[in-house]
């Protein structure tokens, strides 16, 4: 994997935890206080609407059951409060409440500013047709009745009536205005949160993918290897106790290199400074290791390398070798008898071509298997990541072939031209 596609995983790994937590920063303390406590805003809302409404009724005490007005306020309150769970019924409620308010208290004490809260409300619950309707409804049950009260026209100033209908209604607009800003943010939101989430899965889902291969490819590789290395230590123990220490001791260091491996793999799921490197290791030293291991299994390899060599990308480097490593693991474990293992290795231009053939007897059969069976899928998941293909199966002559043709990452294209 490249890593640009690692910094792509990395990121979209991170980005359900980070949104939430630069969502917040950005809502700030108190806003972010409130919403994680409806409660306590539908409270706060109920507070301001009677602190901004009950002044005017209590202070008009020279005026015949000004303190009746009080009873519609209160009546308001109590129904503003639940204008979060019932946006709709709340404001045909309180529409219904503003005309009979004004009427018994002589146009004094008015419900408007919980109508403000409770277009609001129905902005942000619903789309901008329902709200548009709810903003219509509360114009005719609330405004329009205003001329009509005595009270509110007097003889020497009959135009202020209407002054206080389009200040009334300007502000209505400003309620629906205000929540349907909301809901738009709110929305996209929730886009980005669904957005951040499934992208979370799918790096999880990645990251898992990419674990399972590098771990068959170590485990596989490593007991097909350790395998073969006991079975020949066993075979030459009686007759050259030299080469069978030789062998041995080769099948210890491949114990413990797959040993680092697993660690090494299994270091990303660690998290701090234990954590391993997302960053693949540089592989194009290691191939000559790798064959020389294989060579001590006992097969026959022989090597062919063609064009400028590889790029310096370390992730490229590490796909060629794993699919190097995997194809003579395959031989390792199900080639009969063969004689020649050829490994050729060729870049022309923007193409890398990998080819490992072998001359075995019956190569292939179903046989049991010390590994997952994921191995060809493993090799063109890889090969997928750079544009390439990988095809695999017999030879006329008996043995097996596998053949993979990557494309060279564009950054890495020049790199010879100097």
């Amino acid at each position: 994997m490249s890593e640009k596609a690692l910094v792509k995983e990395t990121a979209e790994r991170t980005a359900a935890v980070s949104f939430t937590e630069i969502n917040a920063r950005r809502l700030g303390p108190i806003r972010r206080y409130f919403r994680s406590h409806p409660r306590v805003m539908d409270v706060a809302v109920v507070v301001l609407f009677l602190v901004a409404s009950v002044p005017n009724v209590v202070l008009a005490a020279d005026l015949p059951l000004g303190w009746w007005g009080i009873a519609p306020l209160g009546a308001a309150a109590l129904i503003l409060f639940f204008r979060r769970r019932r946006p709709l019924v709340v404001l045909a409620l309180l529409c219904l409440i503003e005309p009979v308010a004004l009427l018994i208290s002589d146009g004094r004490a008015t419900v408007g500013i919980s109508i403000w809260f409770a277009l609001y409300a129905v902005a942000v619950a619903f789309p901008i047709k329902i709200a548009a309707v709810a903003f219509a409804a509360a114009l005719v049950t609330s405004v329009v009745p205003l001329p009509f009260i005595p009270d509110l026209m007097p003889d020497d100033a009959p135009f202020l009536i209407w002054v206080v209908v389009g200040f009334v209604v300007m502000w209505y607009v400003v309620a629906v205005g205000i929540g349907m800003t909301v809901r738009r943010e709110r929305l996209h939101e929730n886009e980005l949160r669904e957005w951040a989430e499934r992208n979370a899965e799918l790096a999880s889902a990645n990251e898992r993918n990419r674990i399972a291969r590098e771990m068959h490819d170590v485990v596989a590789h490593s007991l097909s290897v350790m395998i073969a290395l006991s079975d020949g230590a066993g075979v030459v123990m009686k007759r050259d106790q030299d080469r069978a220490r030789e062998v041995l001791a080769e099948l210890s260091a491949t114990g413990r290199t797959a040993l680092a491996d697993m660690r090494r793999v299994l270091g990303v799921l660690r998290e701090g400074p234990d954590a391993a490197p997302l960053a693949p290791l540089p592989a194009g030293g290691s191939l000559a290791g790798l064959l020389e291991g294989f060579r001590a299994a006992g097969l026959p390899i022989r090597v062919q390398l063609s064009g400028p060599g590889l790029p310096e990308d370390a992730a490229f480097q590490m796909t060629v070798h794993r699919i190097v490593q995997e194809s003579l693991t395959n031989v390792l474990r199900y080639a009969k008898g063969a004689t020649t293992v050829d490994v050729l290795i060729a870049r022309l231009g923007s193409t890398v071509r990998v080819r490992v053939s072998d001359d075995g007897r019956g190569a292939m059969e179903p046989l049991p298997s010390v590994g997952t069976g994921q191995g060809i899928t493993g090799m063109r998941e890889r090969a997928a990541i750079y544009g390439g293909t990988v095809n695999c199966g017999p030879t006329p002559s008996g043995g097996w072939v596998v053949a993979a043709e990557l494309q060279v990452p564009i950054e890495n294209r020049q790199e010879k031209i100097a």
